[in-house]
C-alpha cells in the first residue's frame, strides 16, 4: 500500500517548532538566522526527494540593500502655536527606503491630503490640482469605501489595493512629495505596536535605482501624534476625516511645517528565495507554485534584554505547511502531470520583496504557470465549517477551493475582514499583479465546536497581542487538526490543477484579468 498522502502531522509540527524557536531568531533576511532557515529548508526538501528549482540550485539570490535609522531619529511640527517635538516609537515612527546615509527634512509644508488617492476607475483624485514638491503629506490609512463603510465608494466594505499604506507612499513619490505620514487609525489594518516593531529596525528594499526617487522622510503618526498635529493646526480631525471620505474633496494645507533627521547605517547583501521543484509525468514545463514566506522580524533590543519575533504563525506556519505538502506530493504516485514548485520567499515581512523579485525574474515562466497558492499564517485550531478565501470572486479559484471544501463538508466564504485587504498584502499579490491567478485561503471563523464568534474573537485576539509582536510563538498544545484540514484542501485543489489541460482564469470583472489576458497571447504564440 503507497504511504498516505494526507497532511503529516508530525512533520507539520516539527518545522513549526523548529523555524519557530529561539535558536532561528526570527529569520530575519541578511543574518545568520536567515543561514540556518535557508539551510534547514533546502536539506528538508532535498531528502524529499524535490529537485533544485533554479538549475544545479535551491537557491535564487535576492539583492536587497539594509537601512537602519540611528536611535536619534526626530520630527517636529513648527507652526504660529510653536513646536511640537513628536516621541519617537509614541507619537512617530519614521525612516527612509532610498539608499542615503543621512535625511534631512528643513520647514517642509504639511498639507493633508485625505486618503492619498489617485485612481481614474473611480473618479477620484485627492491630489487634483496640488502640487505638494518639497511638502510633507499627512495621510489617512485605508480607502473612502472600507474606513467609511460606504457600499458606494470603492469597494465598499472591502479594502481596495488604493487602501494600502504601500501605495500611498508610493503616490506621495509620484507626485513628488519630499515626506509622506500616515495617520494610524481604524483603516491600518494592524495595532500601533505591529507598526513599530516593523517600522523601527532595520528596513529592507530590493537593490533597484528607482530607490533614490523615494521621499526623504515616509512614516507614521499615532493615533495620539496625529491630534497633536491637528491640534497644532487649528484643525477638527473628525470633520477633516469625514470630508475625506466624500467625491470632491480639496486638500488641506495645514499652516504648519516639519522638521526631521535621520542618520541611517546602509548594507547591501544578497537574501534567498529557496525553490524545488517536482517534475509533472505529463506537462511537465506547465507548473503549480505552492508559496509562503520564511521571513519574519527577527531579533531587537528590549528593555528586559533581548526581544525575539519567533513569528510562528506569520508565518513558521505557511512554511511548515510547505515541507507538509511537499510530502504529500512526494508520496503522489503516479505523480501529477503538471510540474510543482515549492517557493520559500524572502522579505515578505518588507513589502514582499521575495515575491516581487521572483515575479520580476521568475525561474519558471509565469505565462506557463497555471496557478500560485499561498500559505500564510495558517488557521491554527480546530476544525472548520467554512473556508475564507481573500480576494474572493477575483478567479476560477474560487471553484476549485469549493470542490474541494465540499468533499470535506465545509462551506466556501469571503474574507470574515475585507476591510483589513488581506489579498493585497500577502506574497500573492505580487503574481495576481502579473496576471497569475493566485489563492490565499485557508479555515474560516466558523469552528466547528465552538462556532463563529468564537472563531472572530480568536482572530481579533491574535491580531491585537500577537501580529507581529514578540508573543507570536508556537506550543506544543496547539490543536492543529484544522491547519491540516486546510492543507488537504490545498493539496486537493493543486492536484485539480495539476490534472486538467485548463488554465484557471481570472474573472471578466476582476481587477487582475487585463494582465493575464496578455499572458495567455504570448502563450498562444509561443
Amino acid at each position: 500500500m503507497p504511504p498516505s498522502t494526507d497532511a503529516d502531522e508530525t512533520v507539520f509540527r516539527e518545522s513549526l517548532r523548529v523555524l519557530a524557536s529561539d535558536e532561528y531568531g526570527g529569520r530575519r533576511p541578511g543574518t545568520p538566522d536567515e543561514d540556518r532557515t535557508v539551510a534547514y529548508l533546502v536539506e528538508h526538501l532535498r531528502k524529499l526527494g524535490m529537485k533544485p528549482g533554479n538549475g544545479t540550485s535551491y537557491l535564487q539570490s535576492v539583492p536587497m540593500v539594509e537601512m537602519l535609522a540611528g536611535a536619534d531619529a526626530s520630527l517636529s511640527i513648527s507652526g504660529s502655536r510653536g513646536r511640537l517635538a513628536l516621541q519617537d516609537l509614541e507619537d512617530m515612527v519614521i525612516r527612509t527606503r532610498g539608499p542615503e546615509l543621512r535625511s534631512e527634512l528643513t520647514h517642509s509644508e504639511l498639507v493633508f491630503v485625505g486618503y492619498g488617492i489617485s485612481a481614474a476607475e473611480y473618479g477620484w483624485n485627492d491630489y487634483a490640482d496640488l502640487d505638494v514638491r518639497g511638502k510633507t503629506v499627512i495621510i489617512l490609512a485605508g480607502d473612502p469605501g472600507s474606513t467609511g463603510k460606504d457600499p458606494k465608494l470603492f469597494k465598499g466594505h472591502a479594502m481596495s489595493r488604493y487602501g494600502l499604506w504601500g501605495y500611498k507612499l508610493e503616490e506621495a513619490i509620484r507626485h513628488g512629495a519630499d515626506a509622506a505620514l500616515l495617520i494610524h487609525g481604524a483603516g491600518a489594518g494592524l495595532t500601533w505596536n505591529a507598526v513599530v516593531n516593523s517600522w523601527s529596525g532595520p528596513q529592507f528594499s530590493l537593490v533597484a535605482p528607482d530607490n533614490a526617487g523615494r521621499s526623504v522622510i515616509e512614516g507614521w503618526v499615532s493615533g495620539r501624534g496625529a491630534g497633536q498635529i491637528f491640534a497644532a493646526a487649528g484643525l477638527d480631525p473628525a470633520a477633516l476625516t469625514a470630508a475625506a471620505g466624500q467625491p470632491g474633496f480639496k486638500p488641506v494645507p495645514m499652516g504648519l511645517y516639519a522638521d526631521a533627521r535621520l542618520q541611517n547605517s546602509i548594507r547591501r547583501f544578497n537574501s534567498s528565495n529557496v525553490i524545488a521543484l517536482l517534475p509533472g509525468a505529463g506537462r511537465s514545463r506547465e507548473y503549480i507554485v505552492y508559496t509562503a514566506h520564511w521571513d519574519s522580524l527577527g531579533r531587537a533590543a528590549g528593555r528586559g534584554g533581548e526581544i525575539i519575533f519567533n513569528g510562528a504563525v506569520d508565518n513558521a506556519s505557511g512554511v511548515a505547511g510547505l515541507l507538509t505538502l511537499a510530502q504529500s506530493f512526494a508520496r503522489t504516485k503516479p505523480p501529477p502531470d503538471r510540474s510543482i514548485v515549492f517557493l520559500a520567499l524572502t522579505g515578505a515581512e518588507s513589502g514582499l520583496l521575495g515575491s516581487a523579485y521572483y515575479a520580476d525574474n521568475p525561474l519558471f515562466p509565469l505565462n506557463k504557470t497555471a496557478a500560485v497558492l499561498n500559505l500564510d499564517s495558517l488557521h491554527i485550531g480546530g476544525p472548520t465549517r467554512d473556508v475564507a478565501v481573500y480576494g474572493y470572486g477575483n478567479s476560477e479559484l474560487d471553484e476549485y477551493v469549493r470542490e474541494a471544501a465540499d468533499l470535506q463538508g465545509r462551506e466556501v466564504h469571503p474574507d470574515p475582514n475585507p476591510e483589513q485587504g488581506w489579498y493585497y498584502r500577502s506574497d500573492q499579490f505580487s503574481f495576481a499583479e502579473h496576471g497569475v491567478p493566485a489563492l490565499y485561503a485557508k479555515g474560516g471563523i466558523d469552528d466547528s465546536a465552538r462556532g463563529p464568534v468564537f472563531g472572530q474573537a480568536m482572530i481579533d485576539d491574535y491580531l491585537q497581542l500577537r501580529y507581529r509582536q514578540p508573543g507570536d510563538r508556537y506550543s506544543a498544545d496547539w490543536d492543529v487538526r484544522g491547519t491540516l484540514q486546510d492543507l488537504d484542501l490545498y493539496y486537493a485543489v493543486g492536484m485539480r490543477l495539476a490534472r486538467t489541460r485548463r488554465f484557471p482564469k481570472w474573472n471578466p470583472d476582476s481587477e487582475f484579468h487585463a494582465a493575464r489576458e496578455l499572458d495567455r497571447e504570448h502563450r498562444e504564440r509561443d
